[in-house]
């Protein structure tokens, strides 16, 4: 059961992404982090893993890579990533609290089912520290634009808040910053997570070989019938705190099944 953080300025914080050791967001939110603590670690992919989910690399060995103090990618998932930190490089002094993203791009409803950055941060949760993933919307307008400053604003606040919050239990975060700047931010709301109503794309085409293939698409719509939800949230210029849980039990429909299977 992990404890309280009654002050980041002591705590041990691990970074870890989906984007890779050398994304941006990774380094904005390093920024973040050593403003909260002198005590921040950095473990993430040498590669992109975006939509690895929680997989682990169980068919061979990783190599882990040492960059700087405190700093080391490893050739494989975000997953593996966590897991490796937290059993092995940080073994002697696990961190108090893991931050994963900042992902460029939200995460959002059922995106925290594919999430990299989603399942880094879970894999802290399940190993005993107070995790939160952090996503960044590309603007409304441009998607080419992401607004940094909005997340170097309001992040410190939502990570000490959430570190500082006198609930037990291994706390699982997913927060996403809108696609606007500061400025323009409405406020910070929390959350259930929403469902689409409409699914993703398939796109049909060829390759330069003439050879055809399939690739999965976006999106067809960021609607959700879900009330109180954060795909709604955020495009109402909130940034969304939803807190998950790893046990995914329906827990209605275990106490139904009995009489199913008596």
């Amino acid at each position: 059961m992990t404890k309280t953080i009654q002050s980041l300025a002591n705590a041990r914080i691990l970074l870890s992404n989906d984007d890779g050791i050398h994304a941006k967001g990774l380094s904005v939110l390093e920024e973040i982090a050593r403003q909260l603590s002198d005590d921040v670690w950095i473990v993430a992919p040498e590669s992109e893993q975006s939509a690895t989910s929680h997989s682990l690399t169980l068919r061979r060995p990783l190599r882990e890579r040492k960059l700087d103090e405190q700093r080391y990618s490893i050739d494989g998932t975000p997953t593996d990533c966590v897991l490796m930190a937290m059993k092995y490089l940080m073994a002697d002094q696990v961190p108090n609290i893991v931050l994963s993203g900042v992902n460029v791009g939200a995460n959002l409803g059922e995106d925290v089912i594919y999430s990299g950055t989603v399942a880094a941060a879970m894999e802290g949760a399940i190993l005993g520290a107070r995790s939160i993933a952090l996503s960044l919307r590309p603007d409304d307008q441009d998607e080419s634009l992401f607004h940094w400053d909005t997340v170097a604003k309001f992040a410190p606040e939502v990570i000490t808040r959430l570190a500082a919050w006198a609930e037990p239990g291994n706390l699982l975060f997913n927060v996403n910053f809108p696609g606007i700047s500061a400025d323009k931010v409405k406020g910070i709301k929390v959350c259930a997570q929403g469902h689409r109503d409409e699914g993703t794309t398939v796109v049909e085409g060829n390759d330069p070989s003439g050879r055809p293939y399939l690739w999965v698409g976006q999106f067809v719509s960021h609607h959700t019938s879900v009330p109180n939800a954060d795909l709604t949230a955020i495009a109402e210029g909130y940034i969304t705190i939803t807190p998950l849980k790893y046990d995914l039990t329906d827990k209605n429909l275990l106490a139904k099944m009995g009489s199913l299977f008596p």
